[in-house]
């Protein structure tokens, strides 16, 4: 007899099978018991029938506890009537592993409750789902640059500056001095840029700042690519053929989790259709003024802002060109305005906001070297950046994409921080 996974039931209908499962929920009448299940692939049910099994097998049955560990005999039957399509009609129950009290019961609990014990929630059907279309992202960006030509490399998490110009990092002994964990790769990417021409970057990024809304972490996980010998235009056909790409493999290949979420495959094929509108910074401000907002020229846009922007268009749009003043050191002058910066956010609909920022980097040695100082930042510590302007210089943009950011949105979940797999150290921070 076979042993086989919930996943795969659909290629063994009418076969007696072996399943090693959790019980996640059940309900009896007087001659069925309908045990909910999983094993980490799916979620189905079982069925056990009075009249076809042992006595002790049914009462079993009934008294089995939320999220016991079982082995379960059965054979597999097509039940259109399930977000599944199939179930298992049991013959035999073996007790693996007792539970008793199990504290996420079947009703609804806080965010705060679910997140303090997120260990034993990632059992449960929503960040199931999350973390399966999280992973889909995650492999679908390795072919996705792969396929580009990009080399992967990896960035120091430990760092001794502070990359996007901010005082807001945690900060550790490094023997004797200071050190930070990093906010950033991309000016490592740069490095790897002059040497490998197309490279990304796909780590762990830290901003030590409380969160304050639900869409912010002090802790997530970034891809930054960085290209050698390309224009801003040219980055911005990339990020939009990226995003394209991870949301048609999403739709792909989680179409069950997708159910599951309850996420409408054709509002998310519209994110497929390229090309994504561009709006300079300046027609933003313009446009929400017309729309009722107060928003002066020179701030960055908050959740608002980038909500009407992006539903304005029903797909994600690229707002361009910055002011230089609320930008990073590193991005490139526009050529005929010293206010801006060639810059750009792509703001996801629907309410998620930003899910990438990038920008053509300046390739100046003495500019970036008077940015690095107005910023009171230490020329010693940017002096191997610095270098990357001295000996051989070319044309580069690059941009970073916040994993877990992407994944709310594209799955249309609620709160970021269902996105992550273990954020213990983020729900004990507080606005």
């Amino acid at each position: 007899m076979e042993s086989i996974n919930i996943i795969d039931a659909g290629k063994h209908v009418d076969e007696e099978v072996v399943i090693g499962a959790w019980l996640t929920n059940k309900r009896s009448s007087g001659k069925i018991a309908f045990l909910q299940l999983r094993d980490g692939s799916a979620y189905f049910q079982g069925v056990v029938i009075k009249a076809n099994v042992s006595e002790d097998i049914f009462e079993l049955a009934k008294e089995l506890k939320q999220e016991t560990s079982i082995k379960i005999t059965g054979t597999i039957h097509e039940d259109q009537r399930s977000h599944f399509g199939y179930e298992i009609e049991i013959s035999n129950i073996e007790v693996i592993g007792e539970s008793d009290e199990y504290p996420i019961t079947p009703k609804e609990h806080g965010t705060d409750f679910l997140m303090d014990n997120r260990h034993l929630y990632l059992r449960h059907q929503k960040p199931f789902a999350i973390m399966k279309v999280r992973n889909e992202i995650i492999r679908a960006t390795y072919e996705f640059f792969n396929n580009e030509g990009f080399t992967k490399l990896d960035a120091p998490i430990l760092t001794g500056s502070a990359p996007e110009g901010t005082t807001e990092l945690f900060e550790t002994d490094y023997f004797g001095q200071p050190a930070f964990l990093s906010q950033t790769g991309q000016l490592y990417a740069e490095a790897g840029a002059m040497a490998y021409g197309k490279v990304f970057t796909f780590g762990p990024t830290f901003r030590a700042e409380k969160s304050k809304t639900r869409r912010h972490l002090t802790e997530f996980w970034m891809i930054e690519p960085e290209m050698a010998w390309m224009h801003q235009e040219d980055s911005l056909e990339l990020q939009e053929r990226y995003i394209a790409f991870l949301v048609q493999n999403v739709i792909d290949h989680c179409a069950y989790e997708l159910k599951l979420l309850d996420r409408d495959i054709e509002t998310l094929r519209k994110y497929t259709q390229l090309p994504f509108p561009r709006l300079s910074y300046d027609d933003a401000v313009e446009l929400l003024k017309d729309n009722g907002f107060d928003v002066e020229w020179g701030v960055d846009f908050g959740s608002p802002e980038e909500t009407f922007l992006a539903n304005h268009f029903e797909k994600p749009v690229f707002i361009v060109n910055f002011p230089k003043a609320i930008k990073a050191f590193y991005m490139k002058r526009h050529p005929l305005r010293d206010d801006v910066v060639i810059s750009a956010d792509l703001l996801a609909p629907e309410g998620y906001g930003e899910i990438i920022g990038g920008s053509e980097r300046d390739t100046d040695y003495e500019y970036l070297k008077a940015r690095i100082e107005e910023q009171g930042l230490s020329l010693d510590e940017y002096g191997w950046y610095l270098d990357l302007r001295k000996y051989g210089s070319v044309p580069h943009s690059g941009f970073g994409l916040g994993l877990e950011r992407a994944v709310t949105w594209i799955t249309g979940t609620e709160h970021i921080r269902e996105a992550i797999p273990f954020p213990r150290t983020i729900t004990r921070i507080r606005p």
